[in-house]
């Protein structure tokens, strides 16, 4: 059995009598399309990182070089990230006790933050380098280990948003 702490409970409760929680749980349709929204954006950000990641790895390594991968996919991570960032934030505070309760909350976000760590390590480390090995030349053993965390990581993010309804 899950112990919460009460003032975790009352921030919830809060959130969800907030004036954005009771218009977002009170509108006919609006949780259905911004629900919808959220989808949209997990599916440009995920899409497009692990278009990227598959390049990292190998994918595409004598046709496509990974600067123009990033410069055209990573643009896209951005907005998918925006799109479903406020989204989820909106339709958290429609039924925050209901999600933040559920035993997937701790994960979606802790793998949200593990891909966070991910991407700012990489791009402030061996992306740096990428002049080295952006055509031909196999990626760094770091820049695959990267895009793997990358790929398991979104895969969690999107298999613990699911089961937030669930558990």
């Amino acid at each position: 059995m899950r112990v919460t702490s009460s003032w975790l409970m009352d921030i919830y409760s809060e959130l969800e009598r907030s004036e954005i929680g009771e218009v977002v749980g009170r509108t006919p349709y609006l949780y259905p399309i911004l629900e919808t929204l959220h989808i949209l954006g997990i599916a440009i950000l995920v899409g497009s990182a692990l278009a990227f990641d598959l390049r990292l790895l190998g994918i595409g390594k004598r046709i496509l070089p990974v600067t123009i991968a990033a410069r055209h996919l990573l643009p896209l991570c951005h907005i998918g990230f925006i799109i479903a960032a406020v989204t989820g934030t909106v339709l958290f505070t429609a039924s925050a006790l209901g999600v933040g309760l559920s035993a997937a909350a701790p994960w979606k976000l802790g793998l949200i933050v593990i891909a966070g760590v991910n991407i700012v390590i990489f791009h402030c480390g061996v992306y740096k380098t990428v002049e080295r090995w952006d055509l031909h030349i196999q990626a760094p053993i770091s820049a695959r280990f990267a895009a793997v965390i990358s790929s398991l990581t979104w895969t969690g993010v999107i298999t613990a948003g699911r089961l937030l309804a669930y558990i």
